[in-house]
C-alpha cells in the first residue's frame, strides 16, 4: 500500500494559492473522484498494478498536516518509504521539481509537523518550487495566488508532475529519486 499526501489548506480562500499545489496536482492527477472524508482528510483510495493507492489532502490545514497524515499512516499501516508526500517550495524557481527523501522541512510548517508526527525525515518528497518573492513577507507569498505566466508555466509542467507519481507508485521512491529528479 502506498500513500500520495497532497499538501495545501481547505476553504475557498485558498484555493490556486502557491501553498495549495501540493492539493493541486493530486487533483489534476486523479481529475474527478468522490473524495471521502476520514480522520481528518479527504481520503480517495484506488488500485494501481494490484496495489492498494491512498491519495490524500489534510484538512487540518497546512501548519498541522501531521495530525492528519499520522493517522492515516498509523491506521492502514503504511510504511515510510512507501509515503510521497507532495509541497511547494519556496527555494525552487516557479515549476522546477526535486524528488527527495530523508531530507529536513526547510522551515516549511507542514513537513515539520509531519517530520514530528512520523518522527522521521525518510518519507518522499516531490517538492515544486513557487519561487519566492523579495518585496512581500513569505506567510502572504505562500498564501498569494499564482499569476497567469505562473499558471501557465505549471499548467505545462503537470505531466512531468505526474510522471514522478506514476515512478513512485510503481518503482518506489529510491527508484524516483535515481530516474527522474530534475537538474
Amino acid at each position: 500500500m502506498k500513500l500520495v499526501v497532497g499538501l495545501g489548506n481547505i476553504g475557498k480562500e485558498y484555493k490556486n494559492t502557491r501553498h495549495n499545489i501540493g492539493f493541486w496536482v493530486v487533483d489534476n492527477y486523479l481529475g474527478k473522484v468522490d473524495w471521502k472524508v476520514k480522520m481528518e482528510s479527504y481520503i480517495y483510495k484506488t488500485n494501481y498494478q494490484d496495489e492498494e493507492i491512498i491519495f490524500m489532502k489534510p484538512m487540518t490545514y497546512m501548519n498541522l498536516s501531521g495530525l492528519a497524515v499520522s493517522k492515516v499512516v498509523s491506521y492502514y499501516k503504511i510504511k515510510i518509504e512507501d509515503i510521497l508526500v507532495i509541497q511547494d517550495d519556496l527555494d525552487l524557481p516557479i515549476s522546477i521539481y526535486k524528488v527527495k527523501k530523508n531530507s529536513s522541512s526547510g522551515g516549511h510548517n507542514g513537513i515539520k509537523s509531519i517530520i514530528t508526527e512520523l518522527k522521521t525525515e525518510e518519507f518522499g518528497r516531490l517538492k515544486i518550487g513557487i519561487g519566492k518573492s523579495l518585496n512581500i513577507p513569505t506567510d502572504k507569498f505562500v498564501l498569494g495566488k499564482f499569476t497567469k505566466n505562473e499558471n501557465d508555466t505549471l499548467n505545462k509542467m503537470l505531466p512531468e508532475y505526474f510522471k514522478v507519481i506514476d515512478l513512485f507508485l510503481k518503482e518506489g521512491i529510491e527508484y524516483a529519486i535515481q530516474n527522474y529528479n530534475q537538474n
